[in-house]
This record gives C-alpha cells, structure tokens and sequence, in this order.
C-alpha cells in the first residue's frame, strides 16, 4: 500500500490528507497531521472522499444522443460533435445563444478554459459558476468595500482571535473542520457570538445567542453598529486613515434605534448591546459567514462589513472576515472569472485595457458587454438566446433551487455536459463527457482561505474517461483555436499570466508547504496568510450604506409565519458525490429515515398551539398557494419560523408559485399559515 499528501476536494476548507492506494484502487483516507488548515482533523466527508472514485456508477465513455437515446461514441465522434454543433449554433444565432457554466466543483484549470473558450472563440460573456446552493452572493459588495472578494484571513488565525462573532452558518453541520477552530478557540478563552434564526449545536456553545427573526439581519447589524457608535467603541484611528464615506454612514446609523430594531428583531435589546460591546472591545475579532444566496442578501453583507470597518477588524492576525464558501473551488472559480461581468482577476468585462490585456495574451478580440448569468438564463422568467448551453460538473436540475431547468435543457438546440455520473441534468443532454474523478488526476484548487493547492494524482483513472481540461482542449483544437496544453501545470503558468495575484503560483511551488495563499505575486512568492496587512497605506476601504428591509413586515394574522427554504443546512443530503458514496450516504441523509416523503421544521411551541405533533401531515397555506407536507418538530427553529428543505421543488413550486423563485430565502421570508390535516 502507498499514501499520498494531497488536499481534500470536497468543502471549501481545503484540508491536507493522505490517500492510501492498493493497485489501482484508492482505499483509504486520513488526515496531514501537519497541514495549517487543519491540523490532524478531517470531517465525516474527508474521511470517505475516496469512495466517490470507486463507484460502480461512473460514466466511462462519451454519450451521443441519437434518435432519441444514448449511443456510446468514440471521443473523437463525440469532440466532432460538439465542436460543429457549437460552431454552426454561433454562425446562425450569434455569440449571445452561447452559455458556459461550471459547478465550483471545478478545478482552476478546467474553470479557466471554460471561460475562455466563451470569451476568445465565441466572443461572448454568458459565463457562470452555477446560481445553487452554493452561490457567493458576496463578489460585488466585498470588492466596493474592501477591494477584493475573499477571506481577510487564514484559518488557523481563529485561534488568535479574542471573540468570533458566527452569521448564519451552521459550521457543524456546513464546515466542520472551521467549526472545530471556533470551539477550540472558545475553550481557550475567546468569546463567542452566535447569530441565526437556528439553534444549531455552535449555538448552544455561545456566550450570545441572538436568535433573530428571519429578514431582520440589517436591522440587528444597524443596531449594533449604533451601540458602537454611541458608545464611543469605534477606531478612530482606523477609519480616519484607511477608510472613506464614514460621515455619510454615521448619518445613516442614526436610523437604527436599539429598541425599535430589537423589537423587530425579536432579540432582547440588552443582548443585541452586550454582543456589540463585547465585539468591538476585542483587540482582534473575527466575523465568518456564508456567502450562499439563500442566507442573506447584499444588504446584510453590507451590514456586517461595515461592522468590521468600524471596529478595524482587518490588518492583523486573527481578526478580518470569513467569506466561507461550502464548495471546494468557489473561491478558484471567481477567481479564474466565471462571473458574467467580470474577467480572471475581477476586472470587470467593460474595463478596455484589461479586456485588451488578456486579448493580447489569448490572441482573440473579446467582448465588452457583460454577459447573462445562470439565474437569468435558466430562471422562470427567462428571456434569453440561449439555444446552447456548456455545463462542466454542474448540475442545475438537482442543485439549483431557482427556475425549471429542465425545461430549459428539454428546448435547447444543444446541451453538452461533463460529469462523473449520469446526473439529473444529463438526462436532458444531447452529449454527456465523462470526466476523471478526484485521485486520477494534477489539478488545482483554491480554498475558502485564499490557498491555492494542488490535489495530486494518486492512481491511474480507468480506460474512458478523460480530464475535463483535456476535453476543451480537443474541442477548442477543432475549432480552429491554437491550443497546446500538454498539462494543467501548463494551463497554471498561463493562469499566472492572466490573474496577477496568482503570478508568483506554479506548480513547482504549490507543491511545496501545503501550497500558496494568494497575493502570490512573484515579488511575493510564499503568498500571504492575510490580505491587509499592519500596513496599510492609504484609504482602500468605504463604507456602504444598507436599506431597512420591508419584507419583515409581511406576517399579517391570517398568514403569521415565515417560511424559509433552508438551502445551506440539508445542502449536503442531495450532493451528487454524497450519493455515490454509501457510507456518507447513510451519514447525511439520515433525517430522510424519519421523513423519507421530506419535512419542514417548526418550532414545539407553534406545534403545540396549533396541536401538531412529530411526524403529521400539515398544510402550509400562503397567498400565493398551498402544499402538504410532514412535520418536523423541534426546538432548532424559532417560534413564528418553519424551515423547508431547499430540494422540495416541487412544495415550493406549489407554495409560491412559479414567479417568487427570489422569496424563500432568510432575506425574503414567505408568510404562511400552517393547518393540520
């Protein structure tokens, strides 16, 4: 038996593990010992990453459909296919019919192929990295506040940290490996703050637990920063010298009385105090949160950024923001640009020298209109071109809780999609690429922590498949493109090229000390573990102001309760490599055992009242329409509160109709009435 040092690609976390191998089977996982990240700890997921390999489920040839099924097809059948589809498709219907998207599962180098085979040979923007559970909501507003969309900070700085304040991110159920980081920090002496409408179980370790009312995140935010501001707790020095707009946001903070939001919020207003004053008194105090789309909406990023300005919370070790990410490669993707209006690096897809920058170095001419995104492709409402669509690694049929994605598949002219199984959105394809799995090939990803890390291959793949990268090499080849990637290495050394603060990454170096955490630049080739550093020079950051959100005032008598869709918290229950691998099979979806036709979660106090015991029948009955469901009773949620599993489309659909895909979320609560049947 051998083992192997290589990153696990199943989270955002990005931990060090060793792959044990017999033959041409991986047979085994468990933990670096010495990896920063996580130091000798893996969860449930990394301890069996490498069942997803060995599944007897994996595709193994291309599949070409004809005359209504699918035919097994030789790779150069198929590559000649999709390249004279796609060819002939922008001849006739022009560049805006073309769209590109990739799941976060991707690696850099297949997400940077991806988008520039969109931009420089069909000379169009409609790329995305998938609008599912895992959707960084987070791009725009980090970049106007504070310049870049990432994590301020490493990791295992959490343990530095004096109190860490936890937004609406179940970490043990999310992220395991950082949830252990906070709890370790707790008993060591840091305090910690809790915000969410769910007890989760780090919510029962918190010194504050603020149990808001969903949709009331900005107004809880607002309150604290007025508690900070009255209170004379913010850092004067920091925000005089670093920091712009601060007079017009000290105006807007006015609005945001203590009582009045706390009211709204249903938080005692001395808790909602304590937790502010506890909060800017840290010397380094840091703020993680998910970025998923369905927790929070801009406003409420806007909120707790401008939280951490006011405090000074960026610049030194265990202080900054935790943009958390769930996927493995959320981060690496953004980074590499699969964003619509953004090229490689975050310059935005109108900004000439850049646009003629990369244009120089990819010898295309490439387009300067931002292009259409996922939601506004595959959504409801949908009005786009669109007659062909790309998909590597990302299935929008099973994932994305917006729109009716496989209508969409069913009215496309084609549909090529690259994944390890026959998944639900492949059902719909005209042509399905098999790809290499997680072990079988060199690739890189890019962690929640900004660590650009190499996964190695530990074993051969088995004959058929082929790496997603060395796929759109083949087609772009028989487009006529000059592409001659014999290796990813050599794709890292042109991404290197293309994004400046990855120019100092190669794969000599990654290789070395667990990888780099970008800026790596060549005058910084060890990376650097936080963005901002003691010095700081001029004033890169502003504050935003935040609007108070009226959807908190939906609940009327006849409709009293929120409904929230709860995408983050059962995400992992209908992952597609969770359902290839029996033991996480079993582990993650083990409420489904008590609730195999699914459930929605509502407090025991809402139960009792309305006499509704564990496991009956309900109805949830909302302006907009009504489903049947099963009750879920527990203390998790707060009264007032039901939670539905995002993957209950069809309850949803049901609920609120075919146009509210936007509702639902902790931002944009539904009011409903529940009824026993």
């Amino acid at each position: 038996m051998a083992q192997k040092l290589t990153t696990c690609t199943f989270c955002g976390v990005g931990c060090g593990i060793y792959l044990e191998t017999a033959g041409s089977q991986i047979t085994g996982a468990y933990p670096s010992m010495s990896h920063p990240t996580n130091e000798g700890r893996i969860c449930v997921r990394g301890w069996h990453v490498h069942e997803v390999a060995s599944s007897p489920d994996r595709l193994k040839r291309p599949l070409l459909r004809k005359r209504g099924q699918f035919e097994e097809v030789s790779w150069s059948e198929a590559f000649q296919y999709v390249a004279g589809r796609l060819q002939d498709i922008h001849q006739r219907h022009g560049s805006q019919a073309l769209a590109f998207f990739n799941s976060p599962r991707c690696s850099n180098e297949e997400a940077y192929l991806l988008q520039k085979m969109a931009r420089a040979i069909f000379q169009t923007n409609n790329v995305d990295h998938g609008s599912g559970v895992y959707c960084n909501n987070s791009i725009h507003v980090l970049s106007e506040m504070i310049g870049l969309p990432a994590t301020t900070n490493s990791i295992s700085e959490l343990a530095q940290s004096e109190v860490i304040l936890v937004d609406r991110v179940d970490l043990a159920a999310q992220l395991p490996t950082i949830g252990g980081w906070v709890i370790r920090a707790k008993l060591k002496g840091a305090k910690l703050i809790v915000i969410d409408a769910r007890r989760h179980r780090l919510a029962e370790h918190a010194d504050y637990f603020l149990q808001l009312r969903p949709g009331t995140g900005v107004l809880l935010y607002g309150a604290m920063a007025k508690v900070i501001i009255d209170r004379g707790l913010l850092n004067t020095a920091f925000i005089k010298n670093h920091c712009r707009n601060f007079e017009a946001f000290l105006d807007h903070a006015h609005q945001f009385d203590l009582l009045t939001c706390a009211e709204i919020c249903g938080v005692p207003a001395s808790l909602i105090e304590a937790a502010a004053i506890v909060y800017a008194q840290a010397k380094p105090a840091a703020l993680l949160y998910s970025t998923g789309i369905e927790t929070r909406g801009k406003d409420s990023i806007r909120a707790l950024v401008d939280l951490v300005l006011l405090t000074g919370n960026l610049g030194k070790p265990g202080a900054g923001l935790y943009a958390l990410t769930e996927q493995n490669n959320l981060q690496g993707v953004c980074d590499m640009g699969m964003l619509p209006d953004h090229l490689p690096g975050y310059q935005p897809v109108a900004r000439a020298p850049e646009r003629e920058r990369l244009g120089r170095l990819w010898g295309a001419r490439l387009p300067d209109q931002p292009g259409l995104g996922t939601r506004a492709m595959l959504g409801r409402q949908s009005q786009s071109q669109l007659r062909a669509l790309w998909l590597c690694r990302y299935d929008p049929v099973t994932t994305a809780f917006f729109g009716d994605a496989a209508t969409t598949m069913q009215q496309l002219d084609l549909v090529v999609v690259q994944h390890l199984f026959m998944t639900g959105t492949a059902q719909f394809a005209h042509v399905v690429l098999p790809v290499v799995a997680f072990g079988e090939e060199q690739v890189s990803f890019t962690s929640t922590e900004r660590r650009i890390q190499i996964a190695e291959q530990v074993i051969a793949p088995p004959p058929g498949p082929l790496p997603a990268w060395r796929q759109l090499t083949e087609v772009a080849q028989r487009l006529g493109a000059d592409w001659n990637y014999g290796s990813a290495s050599e794709i890292m050394e042109e991404i290197g090229a293309a994004v400046p603060f990855y120019s100092g990454a190669s794969y000599d170096n990654l290789s070395r000390e667990y990888g780099r955490q970008w800026p790596c630049t060549k005058d910084k080739p060890l990376g650097t573990r936080y963005l901002f550093d003691e010095t700081i020079t001029g004033q890169p950051f502003r504050f935003q102001l935040y609007t108070r959100n009226a959807a908190i005032f939906g609940a009327t008598p006849e409709y009293p309760i929120a409904l929230v869709f709860g995408h983050s918290l059962y995400y992992w229950h209908q992952n597609v490599l969770v359902k290839h691998s029996e033991t996480l099979k079993r582990e993650m979806r083990v409420l489904l055992l008590d609730y195999p036709q699914g459930f929605v979660d509502i407090n025991s106090e809402d139960a009792q009242r309305l006499g509704i015991r564990d496991g009956n029948a309900i109805r949830l009955v909302a302006p907009t329409g009504a489903a049947v469901t099963t009750a879920r009773v527990t203390q998790e949620v707060r009264p007032g509160t039901v939670f539905m599993p995002y993957f209950a489309n069809e309850l949803e659909r049901q609920i609120i109709g075919e146009s509210n895909g936007e509702k639902g979320h902790l931002g944009k609560p539904v009011f409903v009435r529940l009824e026993k049947t």
